[in-house]
This record gives C-alpha cells, sequence and structure tokens, in this order.
C-alpha cells in the first residue's frame, strides 16, 4: 500500500535507492542472462536510437560512475552517454550484465551516504528496466515489487525539483498519492488511473490512449528528465 504523502513532509530515506536497486537486480539479471544476443540487438520504443544493450550499457556505466565517484564535467548529458555506450561497444553482452549487476549491487550504499541528489539515479535505473522489460515483451514494466518504492521516490523527487502539485487517484492503491510542489501557487493537477501509466508520464515514456485522466496539466509538464 502507498499512503498519501504529506504535501509538508520532505523526509528522505538514505536506504530506499538501494532497495529499490536491489529488489530490480534480483529480478532483471535473471532474466536477461536468459535472453538471446538478437534481444540485446532489440529496438526500445522508450529511447528512440538505442537497442536494449545500449540501454542496459548506459545504465550500467551510470551505477559505475556513482560506485567509482566518477563525475567530470556534462557527466549524464546526452553526449556523456553516447561515451559511455559507445566505450562498451566491444563487451560482450554478458560482460555489461556484469558491470550492471555489480552497480546495482554497490551504488545504493554510496547514494545512501549523499544528501539525496543521486537518488534520481535510482530512480532513473529502475524506469530504463522498465523500457528494457518493455522492448523484450515482458509484463511488469515500470511496475512490480519496486513499484511502492519508486512512487516514494518519485514523490519526492517531484517535489523537490518544483514540479506542479498532482493529486493522483491510483487504480491499483488503495491510498491516492501526492507529487510536485504545493507551494507552487497553483491548483493541484488530478491523475486518475494506474500506477505504472502514472509513471510513464513522469518518465516521459509513451502512454495508451484513453488509459488515464489527466486535468489541469499537460503530459509534458509532468515529465522529471526533460
Amino acid at each position: 500500500m502507498v499512503v498519501m504523502t504529506d504535501w509538508t513532509s520532505d523526509e528522505r530515506d538514505p536506504e530506499l535507492p538501494g532497495r529499490l536497486l536491489t529488489i530490480e537486480r534480483d529480478a532483471l539479471i535473471p532474466l536477461l542472462r536468459t535472453r538471446t544476443d538478437d534481444d540485446f540487438a532489440l529496438p526500445t520504443e522508450a529511447c528512440p536510437g538505442w537497442t536494449v544493450r545500449d540501454v542496459l550499457a548506459h545504465a550500467s556505466a551510470a551505477l559505475s560512475r556513482v560506485v567509482e565517484s566518477r563525475f567530470e564535467e556534462g557527466v549524464f548529458s546526452p553526449e556523456s552517454n553516447d561515451r559511455d555506450i559507445a566505450e562498451r561497444a566491444g563487451w560482450t553482452n554478458a560482460r555489461v550484465v556484469d558491470e550492471l549487476e555489480r552497480g546495482m549491487t554497490e551504488a545504493g550504499s554510496v547514494i545512501a551516504r549523499t544528501d539525496g541528489r543521486l537518488d534520481g539515479i535510482a530512480l532513473g535505473e529502475w524506469v530504463h528496466a522498465g523500457d528494457v522489460r518493455e522492448a523484450l515483451g515482458e509484463p511488469g514494466a515500470y511496475a512490480g515489487d519496486g513499484l511502492p518504492h519508486a512512487l516514494t521516490l518519485l514523490a519526492r523527487i517531484s517535489r523537490e525539483r518544483g514540479r506542479l502539485p498532482l493529486h493522483a487517484d491510483l487504480d491499483d492503491r488503495d491510498e491516492p498519492l501526492a507529487l510536485g510542489d504545493h507551494l507552487a501557487g497553483r491548483t493541484p493537477a488530478r491523475y486518475i488511473g494506474d500506477a505504472a501509466t502514472l509513471v510513464r508520464l513522469y518518465a516521459g515514456r509513451p502512454v495508451r490512449s484513453g488509459s488515464y485522466e489527466l486535468a489541469g496539466a499537460r503530459e509534458g509538464e509532468l515529465n522529471l528528465f526533460d
């Protein structure tokens, strides 16, 4: 169950990003190890121009940077991401998965010791796992056991980044969820639908028309990663 987030509460659980990464690691890595090289070459709708392998290489590189504290100027820019992927072009798919597993195992403790500025990386990694699941035709994209933790992170990060306030009535959760900054001087928007679609909207991923209701805001206004 996801409880209603207090608009005035901004308390951070430093262990939450690591828990989210661990849950996703235990689900995703065994799945990837059963897949063929052809599967890694599949295109991803969520990341145009990137294959499954490209998404995984980007995700593993980002976590390695966290673990090794490598944050040079321009890190995580599109150009930096492309370089990280290119640097892994000669790697086997298995090696990319190995690096991803290590990162998902070790990055949580590093993130926990920070002031929260790296928490969004854990959320982004979880979203990329959804991108991969969708490209592979697997169920549970942007859902699964990590979803409650992802929603908690999403609510806090959307608040910290000053996004518009939004009241979400989730079909698959008992209690509503409050997101965004209530001090932004704007009447909260209203979302009705399932939690996975809400995640898609905040991550700027494709959504199915008619699968949700959104009033008082445009889709693009929710995107955390634009």
